[in-house]
């Protein structure tokens, strides 16, 4: 294929992801969001009128943006990885292979989906958090790159998931038992410097503290960790779970077996 025929190829499983993630709003869209509405009521006003400040800020605006981030997390794993392993279930991933389009081709395509979904229920998470809080953005630059690259982490290791699982049960039992307490530690709702200090060093090897300390630095300037650290390690989980999945794609693991 040409280079041009590759990127049409491209574009066309993108949009197929999008359209999958806007005909079915209902469940991808919706859901997210009263669930992030649930958490500023319950952990933002009834809890944080009792703790009051962290980090110099009212408990509210600390949160938000540990909030915002998980529901991108969430939701770009969730995507891609419902929609990675239906196309390997019904057996058109397959033709997918077969054809002319480089394996490069078939991942970005469904990575983009989760990005687009992760993206949108992000802003729709922002938009509720301005309604119990007031967020100031320090630095968009890092704000959205940091958002983008974790987006596609996430996506990626959805794909992974996704390739490895023979069973729609398997589709659950990552991000239930080690996508969700890792977000939790992650500092979602609390600063790092609280916790004891084996704790703070046992911490720094959860990969998702650092995604959200990027992000609470460019929208409120503060962070428990070294914004080039965090690039280094987000940047460092991109490039490797991208070069695991052509890997893994290139000698059909998970498909032809």
């Amino acid at each position: 294929m040409t280079l041009r025929e590759q990127l049409i190829a491209l574009f066309t499983l993108a949009h197929k992801e999008y359209q999958r993630v806007i005909r079915i709003w209902v469940q991808t869209i919706v859901p997210p969001a009263i669930t992030m509405t649930l958490y500023f009521v319950i952990f933002g006003t009834l809890i944080g009128r009792r703790i009051g400040q962290m980090g110099g800020f009212d408990y509210m605006a600390y949160i938000a943006p540990g909030l915002i981030m998980m529901s991108v997390i969430t939701n770009s794993y969730g995507n891609v990885v419902s929609s990675f392993f239906s196309a390997k279930y019904n057996r058109h991933l397959e033709e997918m292979l077969v054809s002319p389009m480089p394996n490069w081709t078939i991942i970005l395509g469904h990575v983009l989906g989760g990005v687009t979904r992760g993206l949108i229920v992000g802003a729709v998470v922002t938009g509720i958090a301005l309604f119990f809080t007031r967020l100031q953005v320090h630095n968009a630059w890092i704000a959205i790159s940091v958002v983008l690259l974790t987006s596609m982490v996430f996506s990626l290791g959805g794909l992974l998931n996704a390739v490895f699982a023979r069973k729609f049960d398997d589709v659950s039992i990552i991000p239930s038992f080690v996508l969700a307490p890792l977000t939790y530690l992650g500092g979602v709702f609390y600063s790092v410097d609280l916790l004891p200090e084996f704790a703070q060093r046992a911490s720094l090897f959860n990969p998702i503290l650092y995604m959200i300390n990027a992000f609470r630095y460019g929208v409120l300037g503060v962070s428990d960790i070294g914004i080039g650290t965090a690039y280094a390690i987000i940047l460092l989980f991109l490039v490797g779970l991208f070069a695991l999945a052509l890997w893994l794609i290139g000698r059909g693991t998970g498909i032809r077996e």
